[in-house]
């Protein structure tokens, strides 16, 4: 039975959230989530689950401790979880959407204390082998409250039994187990090569939810190296630049030096 937990959340495009505790309620979070915590707020940090429980998280991407947050007072007391970059927080109320749901790697935020956290791989090879940040997925399971991120703007879709979307896999946050995830390859030779969207795309069929992101990471992280590519080269130019002038001022005879 997981804690019920109450929440707050602050802010809009770089949100956190405030999770109130009562006496001996506590929240689970990855190592490194936590923003600030009340004095009686106790820290647990422990492999959540035993070894094999740590070297799978490992294996998800995640690190190998997580971190269990409890109000070891007598009052109600707080801690709170920043998002790591900018997008929107997602409530997921487990005990009203069936128990479980399936996210990527990197989503997860914090979640109530009694929440399971485990490893989900997909069933097929080919989203094995093919699916890029969706192919190793965590599933989150209980009874209460988990709090996943996701980046840019936040789409909901509600998939009828049957129906079919296909997304970048980057795109995809997180969804019901219910909805089935496979991975299909791009047809044709100038789509793949000149396409900019990757070989592959993650296909979801319903029914189901399903949580997508305008602002996958990846593609954030591309874009900063990208500029800082391009400013590293121009400030080398820029330095050739004016090291060339002062040789050929130095050696060329010219009367400005």
């Amino acid at each position: 039975m997981a804690d019920v937990i109450d929440y707050k959340i602050i802010g809009s495009e770089m949100q956190i959230v405030e999770i109130e505790l009562d006496p001996s309620e506590g929240v689970r979070a990855e190592v490194g989530a936590m923003m600030y915590m009340e004095e009686s707020i106790q820290m647990q940090t422990g492999t959540g689950g035993g070894l094999f429980a740590g070297f799978k998280r490992m294996v998800s991407g995640s690190g190998f401790f997580i971190t269990t947050f409890v109000n070891g007072g007598y009052g109600k007391s707080h801690v709170a979880f920043a998002a790591p970059y900018p997008g929107k927080i997602i409530v997921l109320e487990l005990d009203q959407i069936g128990g479980s749901f399936l996210c990527q790697k990197d989503a997860f935020l914090c979640a109530a204390n009694g929440i399971d956290i485990e490893v989900a791989f997909t069933k097929k090879i080919g989203a094995g082998l093919f699916g890029g940040e969706g192919f190793i997925l965590q599933r989150l399971s209980g009874n209460g409250r988990a709090f996943i991120h996701a980046g840019g703007t936040i789409i909901k879709k509600e998939l009828r039994p049957n129906e079919s979307l296909r997304v970048d896999t980057g795109c995809l946050v997180a969804f019901a187990p219910t909805v089935d995830y496979d991975i299909q390859f791009i047809g044709g030779f100038k789509n793949a090569l000149f396409g900019g969207e990757g070989l592959f795309l993650a296909k979801l069929t319903g029914p189901g939810t399903v949580y997508l992101q305008s602002l996958p990471f990846s593609r954030l992280a591309d874009r900063i190296m990208t500029a800082a590519t391009w400013k590293n080269q121009d400030e080398s130019k820029g330095i050739a630049g004016i090291g060339g002038g002062l040789l050929g001022g130095l050696f060329g005879g010219d009367d400005r030096f």
